[in-house]
Protein backbone atom coordinates (compact mmCIF):
# COMPACT_ATOMS: atom_id res chain seq x y z
CA UNK A 1 0.00 0.00 0.00
CA UNK A 2 1.32 3.45 -0.92
CA UNK A 3 1.97 5.63 2.10
CA UNK A 4 1.53 9.39 2.26
CA UNK A 5 3.96 12.16 3.02
CA UNK A 6 4.08 15.92 3.13
CA UNK A 7 3.45 17.78 -0.11
CA UNK A 8 6.29 19.59 -1.82
CA UNK A 9 6.48 23.37 -1.71
CA UNK A 10 5.80 23.42 -5.46
CA UNK A 11 2.56 21.46 -5.08
CA UNK A 12 1.37 23.74 -2.30
CA UNK A 13 2.24 26.81 -4.37
CA UNK A 14 0.43 25.42 -7.41
CA UNK A 15 -2.70 24.80 -5.32
CA UNK A 16 -2.58 28.23 -3.68
CA UNK A 17 -2.08 29.93 -7.06
CA UNK A 18 -5.19 28.20 -8.38
CA UNK A 19 -7.14 29.00 -5.23
CA UNK A 20 -6.14 32.68 -5.45
CA UNK A 21 -7.25 32.78 -9.10
CA UNK A 22 -10.58 31.23 -8.09
CA UNK A 23 -11.09 33.93 -5.45
CA UNK A 24 -10.15 36.68 -7.93
CA UNK A 25 -12.54 35.21 -10.53
CA UNK A 26 -15.44 35.36 -8.08
CA UNK A 27 -15.95 31.62 -7.67
CA UNK A 28 -18.89 31.59 -5.20
CA UNK A 29 -17.31 29.15 -2.73
CA UNK A 30 -13.70 28.36 -3.68
CA UNK A 31 -13.20 26.26 -0.52
CA UNK A 32 -15.96 23.83 -1.54
CA UNK A 33 -14.66 20.34 -2.23
CA UNK A 34 -16.42 17.09 -2.96
CA UNK A 35 -15.41 14.45 -0.42
CA UNK A 36 -15.89 10.83 -1.52
CA UNK A 37 -15.86 8.04 1.05
CA UNK A 38 -16.84 4.39 1.23
CA UNK A 39 -18.61 2.53 4.01
CA UNK A 40 -17.47 -0.71 5.63
CA UNK A 41 -19.04 -2.66 2.73
CA UNK A 42 -17.25 -0.60 0.10
CA UNK A 43 -20.31 1.38 -1.01
CA UNK A 44 -19.30 4.90 -2.05
CA UNK A 45 -20.96 8.20 -1.31
CA UNK A 46 -19.95 11.82 -1.80
CA UNK A 47 -20.86 15.23 -0.44
CA UNK A 48 -19.50 18.78 -0.44
CA UNK A 49 -17.48 19.98 2.54
CA UNK A 50 -15.43 23.14 3.04
CA UNK A 51 -11.67 23.33 3.13
CA UNK A 52 -10.53 25.00 6.35
CA UNK A 53 -6.75 24.72 6.03
CA UNK A 54 -4.19 23.55 3.50
CA UNK A 55 -0.43 23.26 3.82
CA UNK A 56 2.38 20.77 3.24
CA UNK A 57 0.63 18.31 5.56
CA UNK A 58 -2.61 18.18 3.56
CA UNK A 59 -6.20 19.40 3.33
CA UNK A 60 -8.29 19.96 6.49
CA UNK A 61 -12.06 19.86 7.02
CA UNK A 62 -14.27 19.52 10.12
CA UNK A 63 -17.36 17.46 10.86
CA UNK A 64 -19.47 15.59 13.35
CA UNK A 65 -17.54 12.37 13.99
CA UNK A 66 -20.82 10.47 14.44
CA UNK A 67 -22.21 11.56 11.06
CA UNK A 68 -22.38 9.21 8.09
CA UNK A 69 -19.11 10.58 6.76
CA UNK A 70 -17.55 10.21 10.19
CA UNK A 71 -18.60 6.57 10.34
CA UNK A 72 -17.26 5.98 6.83
CA UNK A 73 -13.92 7.57 7.70
CA UNK A 74 -13.67 5.43 10.80
CA UNK A 75 -14.33 2.28 8.74
CA UNK A 76 -12.10 3.22 5.79
CA UNK A 77 -9.76 6.22 5.91
CA UNK A 78 -9.13 6.23 2.14
CA UNK A 79 -10.83 9.22 0.48
CA UNK A 80 -10.90 11.38 -2.62
CA UNK A 81 -11.41 15.14 -2.92
CA UNK A 82 -12.41 17.23 -5.94
CA UNK A 83 -12.21 21.02 -6.18
CA UNK A 84 -14.11 22.34 -9.22
CA UNK A 85 -13.51 26.00 -10.01
CA UNK A 86 -15.97 26.36 -12.88
CA UNK A 87 -15.17 29.97 -13.70
CA UNK A 88 -11.55 28.98 -14.35
CA UNK A 89 -12.28 25.57 -15.88
CA UNK A 90 -9.86 24.11 -13.35
CA UNK A 91 -10.03 21.10 -11.04
CA UNK A 92 -7.82 19.71 -8.32
CA UNK A 93 -8.24 15.99 -7.63
CA UNK A 94 -6.78 14.47 -4.48
CA UNK A 95 -6.51 10.85 -3.37
CA UNK A 96 -5.22 9.96 0.07
CA UNK A 97 -5.98 8.94 3.64
CA UNK A 98 -7.42 10.93 6.50
CA UNK A 99 -5.92 11.37 9.93
CA UNK A 100 -7.47 13.20 12.87
CA UNK A 101 -6.34 16.75 13.56
CA UNK A 102 -5.02 17.44 17.04
CA UNK A 103 -7.37 18.49 19.84
CA UNK A 104 -5.57 21.85 19.88
CA UNK A 105 -6.29 22.42 16.20
CA UNK A 106 -9.93 21.39 16.59
CA UNK A 107 -10.39 23.59 19.67
CA UNK A 108 -8.85 26.61 17.93
CA UNK A 109 -11.01 26.23 14.84
CA UNK A 110 -14.19 25.59 16.83
CA UNK A 111 -13.55 28.74 18.88
CA UNK A 112 -13.32 30.76 15.63
CA UNK A 113 -16.77 29.65 14.40
CA UNK A 114 -19.85 31.84 14.74
CA UNK A 115 -21.76 31.12 17.94
CA UNK A 116 -24.78 29.83 16.00
CA UNK A 117 -22.59 27.24 14.28
CA UNK A 118 -21.11 26.23 17.63
CA UNK A 119 -24.59 25.69 19.06
CA UNK A 120 -25.57 23.81 15.91
CA UNK A 121 -22.70 21.38 16.42
CA UNK A 122 -24.26 20.39 19.75
CA UNK A 123 -27.87 20.43 18.56
CA UNK A 124 -27.55 18.42 15.36
CA UNK A 125 -27.46 14.64 15.50
CA UNK A 126 -25.95 14.80 12.03
CA UNK A 127 -27.17 12.20 9.52
CA UNK A 128 -29.70 10.73 12.01
CA UNK A 129 -33.41 10.76 11.14
CA UNK A 130 -35.13 13.98 12.24
CA UNK A 131 -38.78 13.56 13.34
CA UNK A 132 -39.59 17.20 12.50
CA UNK A 133 -37.87 20.53 11.97
CA UNK A 134 -39.29 21.63 15.33
CA UNK A 135 -37.27 18.91 17.09
CA UNK A 136 -34.06 20.48 15.77
CA UNK A 137 -35.17 23.99 16.75
CA UNK A 138 -36.02 22.72 20.23
CA UNK A 139 -32.55 21.23 20.57
CA UNK A 140 -30.99 24.51 19.43
CA UNK A 141 -32.98 26.38 22.06
CA UNK A 142 -31.91 23.84 24.72
CA UNK A 143 -28.21 24.37 24.00
CA UNK A 144 -28.61 28.14 23.70
CA UNK A 145 -30.00 28.08 27.23
CA UNK A 146 -27.36 25.66 28.49
CA UNK A 147 -24.49 27.87 27.30
CA UNK A 148 -26.13 31.27 27.83
CA UNK A 149 -23.57 33.82 28.99
CA UNK A 150 -20.56 31.56 28.47
CA UNK A 151 -18.29 30.27 25.74
CA UNK A 152 -19.56 27.22 23.88
CA UNK A 153 -17.10 24.31 24.30
CA UNK A 154 -16.27 22.00 21.44
CA UNK A 155 -18.45 18.86 21.55
CA UNK A 156 -16.51 15.63 22.04
CA UNK A 157 -18.12 14.26 18.87
CA UNK A 158 -16.95 17.17 16.68
CA UNK A 159 -13.46 17.48 15.24
CA UNK A 160 -11.48 17.59 12.03
CA UNK A 161 -9.62 15.43 9.55
CA UNK A 162 -6.54 16.09 7.49
CA UNK A 163 -6.39 14.41 4.08
CA UNK A 164 -2.80 13.27 3.56
CA UNK A 165 -2.46 12.89 -0.22
CA UNK A 166 -0.76 10.10 -2.08
CA UNK A 167 -1.80 11.59 -5.45
CA UNK A 168 -2.74 15.12 -6.51
CA UNK A 169 -3.81 16.07 -10.02
CA UNK A 170 -4.18 19.60 -11.34
CA UNK A 171 -6.59 19.71 -14.30
CA UNK A 172 -6.76 22.74 -16.59
CA UNK A 173 -9.48 23.02 -19.22
CA UNK A 174 -8.17 23.72 -22.72
CA UNK A 175 -9.71 24.19 -26.18
CA UNK A 176 -10.89 21.17 -28.16
CA UNK A 177 -10.92 19.21 -24.91
CA UNK A 178 -7.12 18.95 -25.07
CA UNK A 179 -6.97 19.55 -21.34
CA UNK A 180 -3.73 19.90 -19.41
CA UNK A 181 -3.29 17.40 -16.57
CA UNK A 182 -0.37 17.61 -14.17
CA UNK A 183 -0.22 14.66 -11.78
CA UNK A 184 1.90 14.19 -8.68
CA UNK A 185 2.19 10.66 -7.25
CA UNK A 186 3.96 9.58 -4.10
CA UNK A 187 6.10 6.62 -5.14
CA UNK A 188 8.90 4.91 -3.21
CA UNK A 189 9.22 7.71 -0.69
CA UNK A 190 9.24 10.61 -3.15
CA UNK A 191 6.87 12.68 -5.25
CA UNK A 192 6.93 12.11 -9.02
CA UNK A 193 5.46 14.69 -11.43
CA UNK A 194 4.01 13.51 -14.74
CA UNK A 195 1.71 14.81 -17.45
CA UNK A 196 -1.39 12.81 -18.40
CA UNK A 197 -3.21 12.61 -21.70
CA UNK A 198 -6.55 14.46 -21.55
Amino acid sequence: MTTTTDLTAGMVERFRDGFDRAVAAGVPEPTAMTLATVDASGRPTARTVLLKDMDEQGFVFYTNLESRKGRHLNACPDVALVFWWRELAEQVLVEGRVEAVSNEEADAYFASRPRGSQIGAWASLQSSELPSRQDLLDRVREYEQRYAGQDVPRPPHWSGYRVKPRQVEFWYGRESRLHERVCYRHVAGDWQETLLYP
